[in-house]
This record gives C-alpha cells, structure tokens and sequence, in this order.
C-alpha cells in the first residue's frame, strides 16, 4: 500500500497519541499513552506507531511494548515485543491490514526480538459458537487465515480475555432494564431497597481498593499484581479521567467496587472487588447497574464487562462469573485472540518451553505477596 506512510512518533509528539487513535476502530484504554507510560515503570519501553494517508490522516495506529530477555551466554541483546490490544485499523481494508503487517513484523525484526505478539480487539464471531443466533464477522474470519498463512502462530500466552460480554448503552435506561434477565433486574432493585448506596471515588480510595481487591483474590483464588501496580495503573487513570472507581457501600461501609476504564466511546470492567459481608444485599448488581448508567452519562455506546470463557461450557473456570455477566443482556464477542510471530525461531521455541514454569514461580510468588500484604 504505497500511499500509506508508516512513522514511529518522536517523544516530543507523544503528548498527541490519545487523540490520534480515540476514533480509530477498536480503540482501547490498553492502546492510551497513559498505559505506555504506566508500563514504563515496569521494564517496558513504549513505541507509538502510526500509518498515515498522504494528507496526515492516521488510518491505523499501534502502542507497541518493549521488554528486554536476559540471554546470558548467548551474548545477545533478545527482548519481546506486545501490542496490548493492537493494532487499530479497519480490519475489513485488505490492503491496509497486509501494510500493517508488514511493517509491525519488519520492526520485530529491526528491534531483533524474538517475536511480536498482537491480540487487536477483532471479532472473530458474535454470540456463543454452535448456538443458532451465533453470527460471524467475514473480516475477523479473514484476518485469521490471513495472519496464519504469514507464520503468526495462535500463542500459548493469551495475556488478555479472548472472549468478554458486551452492553449496549445506546438503547433508553428502561430498556437496557428490559433486556436483562429478570432476576438481575429484581436483584438490582433489591439491593437499593436494602439500602446499598453507589458512590464515585478517586485517587484517595487507591489503598482501600487494593485491600478489597487482594481479599478477593485470596478468596477466589486468582492471581493480581503488586500493590505498586495497581497504585500506578490507577492514578494515572484516575488523573487523566480516563478511569473512575465505583464503591458500594452499607451504612457508610465499603462493601465492593469496581474499576471502570473507558476511552473512544467505551467503557471497561477491569477490576472488581469485594468483601463478604452483605453479600445477601446484591451490591454486586447495583454497582454494574450504575457503572453503565455512569459510562452512558460519559457518551460510552459500549460497556465491556471484560472477560467471558475460552469454553462455553460448565467446566471452564470462567463459567460462573459468565452466568453472573450474561443477566445484564449483554452480547457474546469472541476476538481473534493473541498471536505471535516469531523473529528468532530457535529462541522462541526456548522462551515457549520455559514460560510456563516461570510464570508458574511468578504466581506463586505473587500470591504469597498478597497474603503479606493482607496482614500489613
């Protein structure tokens, strides 16, 4: 695609990023300078790519991540490259799609990683696969034949959710109401009778987030981060009034919360939390109630309740929380997910076989480290 001009952005230009990419198809709080910047404290270096027409219009648009691999005895300078939920572009423009490509793996190549890895926020199909109302979308098809056919290989570390459920928030308040099931409906009318109140927070309610936040996790035995991460990846959110969290709470008591992101016209659950007491006052339902009635006030048409199961069926271990979301008349989207194309073939294969005993020592260390902090 020869009219297209493809451009890494200086630092002086980065301060610009956001409104580049906010209208672009697929624009993601993961793809915001506010997330390169929050991965800088973490060992990443973010790169801003962009590919223009000849009159300056971005047409696709590509935060990439940078980290470095210790290769000692190898005496190489190895790192790994991510496009969190990248690149954005219309998917449907064949041409653009292949120039895309091209250039994202001949940067791989100049950076000398070991591969590039992309999970774009593309539809694959709409609704649960097998089901009659199950429809797909010819372009995510298309690019998944096409990226194979490249040497992309479907990775074994999918970073984000493949799958989520999504709400739509352009319909009235009273029949987004209606959509629901009938039981979410009277559990979200219940809680209100039984006194749970939704309040906005900010950057003073950060370290009560993560307390209820590691609560949850060591009772849902899940893994999340360190306290410092989650205290940068807030504030700086919070700040840029790109994300807000919502507490529900009971006689004044904190009982729940939940963290929504939102960025070109959608909005995210990324994190939810919650205490056991009150449970039997279905907080849980009156706060996604409100975190939709709030993201249509902000002008979001899509509320993504981030994360669905790989498996639509009983055993997966998203499944229960898939019964919780699929109350609120949203709809299924299954994306293409995360793949990979391998620069340096022999290290990739090293990387491949030995992941996945490091990350396993990484989530063992990381739930020690919240318990500990639980009792700080």
């Amino acid at each position: 695609m020869e009219s297209v001009i493809f451009n890494k952005l200086s630092s002086a230009e980065e301060s610009k990023w956001n409104d580049m990419i906010k209208a672009l198809p697929g624009a993601h709080a993961l793809q915001t300078q506010q997330w390169g910047q929050v991965k800088t404290q973490f060992g990443w270096q973010p790169h801003h790519l962009v590919w223009c027409n000849p009159f300056g219009d971005v047409m696709a648009a590509a935060l990439v991540l940078q980290r470095q691999v210790p290769a000692r005895g190898f005496g190489l300078n190895l790192s790994v490259i991510y496009a969190p939920r990248g690149p954005l572009l219309d998917w449907s423009d064949e041409a653009l799609a292949k120039r895309v490509l091209d250039d994202l793996e001949n940067f791989a190549k100049e950076e000398g990683a070991i591969f590039i890895k992309i999970d774009p926020d593309l539809p694959i199909h709409y609704g649960i696969p097998g089901e009659d109302d199950a429809i797909t979308n010819p372009a995510g098809e298309a690019i998944k034949n096409a990226i194979a056919k490249r040497g992309w290989r479907f990775s074994d570390e999918q970073i984000q959710f493949r799958n989520t459920v999504t709400v739509d928030l352009t319909a009235d308040e009273e029949d987004m109401l209606m959509r629901m099931k009938s039981k979410t409906r009277y559990n979200i009318r219940l809680a209100e009778r039984r006194g749970v109140h939704v309040r906005r927070g900010g950057v003073d309610d950060i370290d009560l987030l993560y307390k209820m936040y590691a609560h949850t996790a060591i009772r849902d035995d899940f893994l999340i981060r360190h306290q410092g991460y989650y205290q940068a990846v807030w504030k700086s959110f919070f700040n840029a009034d790109l994300a807000k969290p919502l507490i529900a709470e009971v006689e004044d008591q904190p009982v729940g919360a939940a963290v929504i992101f939102k960025f070109g016209g959608r909005a995210w659950y990324f994190h939810g939390m919650s205490l056991d007491e009150h449970r039997e006052k279905m907080f849980n339902y009156r706060l996604q109630w409100e975190a939709m009635l709030d993201a249509k006030e902000a002008g979001c048409h899509t509320y993504d309740m981030w994360g669905a199961p790989d498996n639509f069926t009983e055993d997966d271990p998203l499944w229960g929380v898939y019964r919780f979301k699929d109350g609120f008349g949203g709809r299924v989207e299954c994306t293409l997910g995360a793949w990979d194309y391998p620069v340096r073939p022999f290290f990739y294969r090293l990387y491949s076989q030995f992941l996945p005993s490091i990350l396993g020592w990484m989530r063992k260390r990381g739930k020690s480290a919240t318990k500990r902090s639980m009792r700080t």
